[in-house]
């Protein structure tokens, strides 16, 4: 009777257990779910507050999109409008009329993808009649963004145990949106559509290293991080250097024995796999063959195989295992040269003169890559970006939680160079936190991005959401605090009551504290109505669209020209696309001192018909002298004397986007003013020249 007692008590017990867990996994769900979908709500109600987009006329609200946005979603539109499907991808690959006397693949060179999907989207819903396109278009964006605060509330979770770190996440994400994301600027950006895919990546990963994971779970994380990663790869012609730098976070978490090696190769795996389908339906990608990402992998796999055709215990194995770490990154090195070498890419030629230059190996008078060097994104990071983080209380506590993991990290891996096994199951009381491999990843990785992003401002938008949530993790993970109080030694509180009081008690105040100070500010941020309105370009637009000739070809600024392309459908001479430097070219001059006949032989060897010229430009005056686009024409074109010191711009002729307002001999026998307004000057390029003067 005493055994049928105890048997009914263990059921009773283990009943509870089981619906007690079922209701923190599904309220933990819900919340997740309803962040992601809140957020999603919050943009598309400031976009609208911001453009007031649902009263505006559908070329107001498409010149909203600028520079390199205004591209994409022109090719959305053209995917639209084509008969087919399959006769609107044709044309995009085998593009003739959007640049003048160029073929492109635009699909190749501008990684559309994310616009192919929406484009069958729409018309596969039937959506046709319920929705504008750039309702849905936008939609779809900001739907993903609500998908990327989800992905990092789960991670947070299954790293800390609890959703209270999920909410925590989402609540530190959204404060520090200026820091976190981009879309505010520019809604169409590749990283736009290819960040969540990255973040719901990272978040099965950090529960595929876990090691007490039953066998179904861990299959739906493989699974999931095979998918998301193919799918990050497909969305953003950069994606393989940002999975470069997780690969080698896993490298180094498999160098000092704190993974499971099995599950840490079958990551490679996918990684080599993405590539391969990557290269194959990228058009033949040369970019991802030549990634320093492939080029690691396979000296991973490469070593690993020299290491299993040695015998354990003979000497040749004990000095592979030693200089491990040297021998893939010579491997590496090598692979990469070598592949440079046989394989022909052009692709990213860009961005490694870019790097050569930025760490000063190298000097340019090249316009386009000293206009890069001059962006703020692509500068040190401000000391104001610091100063909002440790507004928000982000940053103090996520060098608290780094340092306690970084010291319990240091402590394993000592103990497993004394030859101390890891143990199966880590529990609360043994505060070890540094033993969980997905812990030590997210370590690793937070200060790999975290160093990139102290030499690139543009790159916080990939650090700062890791940020949030390794920080919302630790103040709500008992195990950091137990890990802290082990070393303090703790006498007069028990540890684990304390550890577990303050994983509650923390977030708890931290949240009240944030809901308190920022939650006003959000929401007068939503309910303030902005005015965004450009009187300018819409009369310019519209003048092209009801005057110019349907195959005249337009030059200006690479910016403007994105605009025209979508607003009119124009043909144009060149885009905002700065790997290709042919394009970028193209029109640089218009701003430079050069002589009329100079301009107007570049224009019309790319049988440009209109030029525009962009008051804002000629007459710019940046806060920064040698920033400004007509001084980096100066120094490309060599119109820079350098005298005691200072620097002047000198040439015999004046700076052409002046000169030509004055309508006098020679510009008037080359160009012809037909309209203006105060932002803009359009002149015909004549195709009779007149020398009278």
């Amino acid at each position: 009777q005493t055994g049928e007692k105890s048997l009914h008590a263990y059921q009773a017990t283990k009943n509870f257990y089981v619906k007690s867990r079922f209701a923190k996994l599904f309220f933990g769900c819900l919340a997740a779910v309803t962040s992601g979908m809140m957020y999603a709500v919050y943009l598309s109600t400031y976009h609208e507050r911001k453009f007031w987009f649902s009263s505006r006329q559908e070329l107001e609200r498409e010149i909203t999109f600028q520079g390199d946005s205004a591209i994409y979603y022109s090719f959305y539109k053209e995917l639209l409008k084509a008969p087919s499907f399959e006769r609107g991808v044709y044309e995009l690959t085998h593009n003739n009329k959007t640049i003048s006397l160029k073929t492109i693949n635009a699909v190749q060179q501008m990684t559309l993808y994310p616009e192919l999907i929406a484009s069958v989207l729409y018309q596969a819903s039937g959506s046709e009649e319920v929705i504008e396109p750039v309702y849905f278009y936008i939609g779809i964006v900001f739907g993903l963004q609500g998908i990327y605060v989800t992905a990092l509330f789960v991670t947070s979770w299954v790293m800390s145990g609890t959703w209270l770190a999920g909410m925590l996440t989402v609540a530190w994400f959204i404060i520090n949106r200026t820091d976190t994301t981009r879309i505010d600027y520019s809604i169409p950006s590749r990283e736009n559509w290819a960040l969540p895919y990255f973040a719901c990546q990272v978040a099965a990963l950090t529960g595929y290293l876990k090691k007490s994971l039953n066998c179904s779970a861990e299959k739906f994380c493989y699974l999931l991080v095979s998918a998301s990663t193919y799918t990050f790869m497909m969305m953003w012609e950069y994606s393989h250097y940002l999975l470069f730098v997780q690969a080698v976070s896993l490298f180094l978490l498999d160098s000092f024995a704190l993974a499971q090696t099995e599950k840490v190769y079958e990551v490679y795996k996918i990684y080599l796999f993405s590539l391969f389908l990557g290269y194959l339906l990228q058009f033949e990608n040369s970019a991802l063959l030549v990634s320093p990402l492939l080029s690691l992998v396979a000296a991973l796999m490469l070593s690993k195989c020299l290491q299993m055709n040695m015998k354990k215990g003979t000497f040749m194995s004990r000095l592979l295992k030693i200089m491990h770490i040297y021998l893939v990154l010579t491997i590496t090195v090598t692979l990469n040269f070598l592949l440079k070498m046989f394989v022909p890419h052009k692709e990213n030629e860009h961005l490694l003169k870019f790097i050569e230059v930025k760490l000063g190996l190298n000097t340019t008078k090249n316009f386009t890559m000293n206009w890069l060097l001059c962006q703020e994104s692509l500068q040190a990071p401000s000391q104001d970006f610091f100063l909002r983080l440790t507004q928000s209380s982000l940053l103090p506590f996520y060098i608290l939680v780094l340092i306690i993991c970084l010291f319990s990290v240091t402590q394993v891996i000592f103990r497993r160079i004394c030859g101390e096994p890891l143990k199966e199951t880590v529990k609360l009381e043994d505060g070890r936190i540094g033993e969980r491999p997905e812990i030590v990843y997210h370590v690793i990785h937070t200060i790999l991005l975290g160093c990139l992003a102290m030499c690139l401002e543009g790159m916080k938008y990939l650090w700062t959401p890791y940020v949030c949530m390794l920080a919302a993790f630790g103040v709500c993970s008992p195990e950091l605090w137990m890990t802290l109080f082990k070393w303090l030694r703790l006498k007069a509180v028990h540890p684990i009551l304390l550890a577990l009081i303050l994983s509650m008690a923390v977030p708890t105040i931290i949240g009240f504290s944030l809901w308190k100070e920022f939650f006003p500010r959000i929401m007068t941020e939503l309910s303030e109505l902005q005015e965004f309105y450009d009187p300018d370009t819409v009369e310019l637009m519209t003048w092209i669209k009801r005057q110019a000739p349907v195959a005249a070809v337009f030059a200006g600024s690479p910016q403007l020209m994105g605009v025209i392309k979508l607003c009119t459908g124009w043909m144009v001479s060149s885009l905002p696309l700065y790997n290709d430097d042919d394009l970028i070219k193209r029109n640089e001059n218009i701003y430079s001192k050069r002589s009329a006949e100079d301009i107007y032989k570049i224009l019309t060897s790319y049988k440009a018909s209109f030029l525009v010229i962009e008051d804002s430009i000629c007459n710019e005056v940046g806060p920064v002298r040698g920033c400004r686009v007509k001084d980096l024409l100066d120094i490309a074109n060599g119109h820079v004397v350098c005298e005691e010191g200072d620097s002047y711009a000198y040439s015999k002729y004046g700076r052409f986007c002046h000169e030509i307002k004055m309508n006098y001999s020679p510009y008037v026998n080359y160009f012809t003013r037909v309209y203006w307004n105060r932002s803009y000057f359009v002149y015909r390029i004549n195709t009779v020249i007149s020398f009278q003067s």
